[in-house]
């Protein structure tokens, strides 16, 4: 019953789509900082071979 009072607006907090919504920004940006991580450590590895002496076969 207040969760409906809330979604209609006759008491403060978060709605049920707010819940939702944020719900979705926090799986975001989990997914976000994950594939940040994943980015960061192949650019880290790249740039190491670059490092490397080369030499020819």
């Amino acid at each position: 019953m207040r969760q409906a009072e809330v979604d209609a607006g006759a008491r403060t907090g978060t709605t049920t789509e707010e819940s939702a919504q944020l719900k979705a920004l926090k799986k975001e940006v989990a997914e976000l900082k994950r594939a940040n991580e994943i980015l960061m450590a192949a650019a880290s590895f790249f740039a190491a071979e670059f490092d490397r002496p080369h030499t020819r076969s």
